[in-house]
């Protein structure tokens, strides 16, 4: 495994996470490798370990941003998510919707990450999972497809629980912050820690008992699918080192060296390269990709096949500035036309989210940090992240009146059909999602709102946010340029569809309410936003259009559904129309689900890794995971890798091996020390 770096970046990560060997630097790639991965963020780096662990697949990532190591402590830090954030840096796409109509003409930001990790190195932590009746609704509108297994509770859940290894909080945590759990629904030995920070506060204990007191009842099967009730949820925090734990640390830095796999930073693709000896089920030959924003480029051959895993903003991109796409999209762009499929970057669903804010007479987070509160710079209170949350289904929110508000919302759906497309196949697609979410999801217990409790504000102040979960208005990702490195249109469409108003309208009132229900209100002082002056419905849907945004989960922008339903990939992943092309990220969720994407990502990636290796490796029925022993060790990195291999061989699937950890401490702690000198 070797990272495409120069030796200036390969020394500088090397003293800064205090290797003593670093990775070899690699000033070129191979001509040709058997599967390239577009995209080594959190979806590409779980493809290419468990790809490359098969010794006769060669492998490539390529990943549009940096390694991050300049970055490294803020990104291990939990808190810094907070109160360094790391939308400020190179790290960040930061993208922005087109203006939104519905939601007071504001354009809204859109962080994504760009850094090997993705998203994955720079958001909250929160490790939520989705639920049963969605996920086997998923499948079910997948029919009789080829494959359609694969998307079923069972696998689902298999996959979720092979990413990670959970840790119970230690007894004072649980205590003070009345968190619940139940081990047997969660993983055992994966990459990824799922975990609680070793620094809570007495209001989080509260959260539980507030909503408790409003009928939201404390729940510890979640995990398990059942996604309703309150909880304080775990983070993907490594209690070993309480640092972060994502996609780079989890399935990329634990690998000993491998010949067959390489990563190469700072690799923009910015095209697929067709054989054009076929017209209908088009063969990939190659990746092109630039280092140098575009000024030169370079293409890598493709032996069996291009797995695009860029997100639910780049997947759709790179394949529209391919020319695989809604053919009006690429004419008005100036792309010619390879493949018309109409589903490329329709159906884009996001979590949109409103925030009560109160002031408050205890510490918090936010007060500690920002008046240099007595922990500031201890490693436990550093650990910390916002983790008590809450679904509330339908009934929650409606009462007895369940059946006829999913009536009224089903009635809306030929009113608010989106003007994104006149293709009837997009069309008939957005019906079956919008049907599937009017009727099988919001009559089930699923959660439709999320509520969260955050204390990080830099006021010192706390807030009670509400999130949509199952939007029916959607969006589309597109172009409107012929140059790859101009950035896609992104617009959500938020708030087109009057449902969307109605449900969050009851879940926003609602976080008004905790905040007001003892013991919550015992330690809230005054309502500062929005304030007392908003009570009427009127007056909350006004300010609901002013102040909703994002809250980072956007899906279904190359979803899996049938064809002739603006499905972009069947239930292999295969991209319709394209031979040797799939798509593994958030982006082929056919429906938004209640859950931050993080687990939910890890799990495609999962269940994509099994189901390329099953393609290719019929008769095997073993499971490559991270072992070693049939990949050689060869570079100036071996020895090293040699004498550590059966280390790592039980230590990968947990995260950091013990040199890592160590490495890892004394970074963290140094830049510890750096920040209290400085």
């Amino acid at each position: 495994m070797r990272f495409g770096l120069s030796v200036t970046q390969i020394v500088g990560a090397s003293l800064s996470l205090g290797f003593a060997n670093a990775l070899a630097p690699r000033t070129k790639i191979n001509d040709a490798y058997d599967f390239v991965i577009v995209g080594g963020g959190q979806a590409g780096l779980v493809l290419g370990a468990r790809l490359s662990a098969e010794s006769n697949h060669t492998v490539l990532v390529l990943e549009s941003g940096g390694d991050g190591d300049e970055y490294r402590e803020r990104i291990d830090t939990p808190a810094d998510s907070y109160f360094d954030s790391l939308w400020t840096t190179p790290l960040n796409w930061d993208f922005y919707t087109v203006k939104q109509p519905n939601a007071d003409d504001r354009e809204i930001e859109w962080p994504r990450g760009k850094v090997l990790g993705g998203s994955s190195a720079i958001n909250g932590l929160y490790m939520t999972r989705p639920g049963k009746d969605e996920i086997n609704a998923w499948q079910t509108m997948l029919g009789d497809m080829d494959g359609a297994d694969n998307w079923s509770w069972d696998s689902f859940y298999a996959a979720l629980k092979k990413s990670e290894t959970f840790t119970p909080p230690s007894d004072e945590i649980a205590k003070q912050g009345g968190i619940t759990w139940d081990s047997s629904t969660h993983g055992t030995d994966g990459p990824i820690h799922a975990s609680y920070p070793d620094y809570t506060f007495d209001q989080v204990g509260d959260w539980s008992t507030s909503l408790q007191s409003i009928g939201v009842d404390v729940s510890d099967k979640m995990y398990g699918g059942d996604v309703w009730g309150a909880e304080v949820s775990t983070s993907c925090i490594n209690p070993s080192n309480w640092t972060r734990s994502y996609s780079r640390t989890g399935y990329l830095d634990p690998l000993p060296d491998r010949t067959n796999y390489d990563v190469m930073a700072n690799a923009h693709v910015t095209r697929l390269v067709f054989d054009n000896s076929t017209t209908t089920n088009l063969t990939a030959s190659g990746v092109e990709y630039t280092s140098d924003n575009g000024t030169t480029k370079s293409t890598v051959k493709v032996n069996k096949e291009v797995i695009i895993a860029s997100g639910s903003v780049g997947s759709p991109a790179v394949l529209l500035y391919s020319g695989v796409g809604p053919k009006d999209v690429l004419s008005d762009a100036g792309v010619d036309l390879v493949s018309e499929l109409p589903g490329v970057g329709q159906h884009l669903q996001d979590h949109i989210s409103a925030t009560v804010k109160w002031n408050t007479s205890v510490d918090t987070a936010g007060s500690i940090w920002y008046q240099n509160g007595a922990d500031k710079t201890k490693t436990n209170y550093l650990s910390y992240i916002d983790d008590a949350i809450a679904y509330v289904n339908s009934t929650g929110l409606f009462g007895s009146k369940v059946d006829e508000y999913s009536k009224k919302f089903l009635e809306n759906m030929d009113k608010y059909t989106p003007n994104t497309t006149t293709d009837d196949g997009v069309i008939a697609g957005y019906k079956a999602i919008y049907n599937t979410t009017g009727s099988t999801i919001f009559t089930s217990p699923m959660g439709q709102v999320e509520l969260l409790f955050m204390n990080s504000d830099a006021n010192g102040d706390v807030g009670i946010s509400a999130a949509l979960q199952h939007p029916y208005s959607h969006g589309r990702v597109y172009i409107n340029s012929s140059n790859p490195m101009d950035y896609p249109v992104i617009d959500p469409n938020y708030f087109a569809n009057p449902s969307d108003i109605e449900i969050l309208l009851e879940g926003i009132k609602m976080a008004r309410k905790i905040g007001e229900t003892s013991p919550m209100k015992d330690t809230l002082t005054a309502e500062i936003a929005p304030g007392s002056s908003v009570q009427t419905d009127d007056e909350w849907t006004q300010w609901l259009r002013e102040q909703s945004s994002t809250e980072f989960h956007p899906s279904s922008s190359c979803a899996m559904l049938p064809q002739d339903q603006g499905g972009v990939v069947d239930a292999n992943l295969r991209v319709y129309g394209l031979a040797n092309v799939r798509v593994a990220d958030a982006s082929i969720v056919p429906i938004a689900l209640s859950s931050h994407l993080m687990a939910s990502t890890y799990g495609v990636a999962e269940q994509a890794s099994k189901i390329i290796l099953e393609y290719y490796n019929p008769s095997s029925k073993t499971d490559p995971a991270f072992s070693d022993s049939n990949v050689t060790v060869t570079s100036s990195t071996s020895a090293t890798a040699k004498s550590s291999k059966k280390n790592n061989a039980a230590t990968a699937v947990g995260g950091l091996s013990s040199l890592w950890i160590s490495c890892a401490l004394v970074s963290f702690h140094l830049g510890v020390i750096f920040n209290l000198l400085a």
